[in-house]
């Protein structure tokens, strides 16, 4: 079945619990939010059109309250990730039967191998189709939802702008009558997760500035073309993040929700306010209580250490809080070194990439620094060294220091 038991309890019977923890991963409590029906004009609603698309020659495998029930989860998901800055709301159109078979539009499931020509047709076909009942101007991007399996399409989900497209909008894509295409759109088949949804849809939202996208794919895009299935070895592409942004891979495990999203992911959609950032001269020693990143409210959610103009570390404290950390390859510290300077994750480059306390265990599933355990990160070519002091409750006392 498409939905698993553990989504089907979550909906049903688990609703309260997660609105709880959402609340206060939020900065919220469930009594504060009941006495505000209309708590939502707090937040920055972003609106989406979600347009349901059927094949001639394929059955449906979802109905359109599935559907909902996805873009719902994707709403409490981006609350707690933006401490109730942003939430996500979508209306359904469709569905819409497109007028070519599922062969037409299908594509290869490796990025750089996609036939971008199918990619436009599938837009444009579905646009068109959904043009006559829809005032696209209500909305600031749009979602194709397909009523296909992946293996069919070819992938699970995909960022069309600024994606598989490019990061210039060179396609300006109108509607049969006119209407203009607002925004990004996003790409999505039965299948997609939660943490699928978010990581294209974040592409969207975070658009580009200075000719590079904000919220870039974090996993080696040369290393998936290689291997672009979870049955074909993905898992090597996550070279960067591993498991601990969805924006380098959906989920942990398939059957969970996806784990938040790191403290630089924040920060580039603006979701993590600059006096949360504590700032930490490399040449000073420093010492520094680093609350969990699910903590909101804390006082301090990272540490920044610049390095140069372009490159700086980045300190987050990753901790099983919440109704999506708790769902991470493990806890503790971890440190993040990024470079300004590089746009995409390609040919061994990236943006932001993990420092790895336990080299030892694959896919930085080990890269979380601890006490007892891994204490002590150094980095000889920046005289820098990075101490756990103390840990105190979930948080951690840090020390920055010159080596010497």
């Amino acid at each position: 079945m498409l939905m698993s038991g553990f989504w089907r309890k979550w909906l049903v019977t688990g609703l309260l619990g997660m609105l709880a923890a959402f609340f206060a991963g939020a900065g919220f409590s469930v009594a504060e939010a009941q006495k505000s029906p209309n708590s939502e004009s707090a937040l920055e609603i972003r609106k989406g059109l979600v347009i349901l698309l059927e094949f001639p020659d394929v059955a449906l495998p979802i109905n359109q309250q599935m559907v909902r029930e996805r873009f719902n989860k994707l709403d409490f998901y981006v609350r707690e990730m933006s401490y109730g800055k942003v939430g996500a709301s979508v209306d359904l159109a469709g569905w819409y039967r497109l007028p070519q078979s599922i062969k037409s539009y299908a594509i290869s499931p490796a990025n750089l191998e996609v036939d971008k020509s199918r990619v436009v047709k599938l837009i444009q076909d579905a646009i068109d189709a959904a043009d006559s009942s829809n005032d696209f101007s209500r909305y600031s991007y749009v979602v194709l939802f397909l009523g296909a399996q992946f293996r069919e399409y070819g992938m699970v989900g995909l960022c069309g702008y600024p994606g598989m497209l490019g990061w210039h909008q060179d396609i300006k894509f109108k509607t049969k009558s006119g209407q203009d295409l607002p925004g990004g759109v996003a790409i999505f088949t039965a299948q997609a997760h939660l943490g699928t949804l978010f990581h294209d849809i974040a592409h969207v939202w975070g658009g580009v500035r200075d000719g590079k996208r904000v919220a870039p794919c974090l996993y080696d895009h040369d290393i998936q073309a290689r291997h672009p299935t979870r049955d074909s070895g993905f898992a090597a592409a996550l070279i960067n993040m591993g498991y601990w942004d969805p924006l380098s891979c959906h989920f942990y495990k398939s059957q969970l929700p996806p784990p938040g999203i790191s403290s630089w992911t924040k920060i580039r959609l603006g979701w993590l306010a600059p006096e949360k950032v504590k700032l930490v001269d490399p040449r000073q020693t420093d010492e520094v209580v680093l609350s969990p990143l699910e903590e909101g409210g804390a006082e301090t959610l990272a540490i920044k250490i610049p390095l140069t103009e372009s490159t700086y570390y980045l300190i987050e404290n990753r901790q099983p809080l919440g109704m999506f950390d708790s769902h991470l390859p493990g806890h503790g510290v971890l440190i993040l070194f990024a470079d300004e300077r590089v746009a995409e994750c390609r040919q061994g480059k990236t943006p932001v990439k993990l420092m790895n306390a336990r080299p030892e265990v694959p896919y930085l599933q080990g890269a979380a620094y601890n006490l007892p355990g891994a204490a002590r990160f150094v980095d000889e070519k920046n005289n820098l060294e990075i101490t756990l002091v103390e840990k105190i409750g979930n948080a951690y006392k840090l020390r920055i220091a010159p080596l010497r």
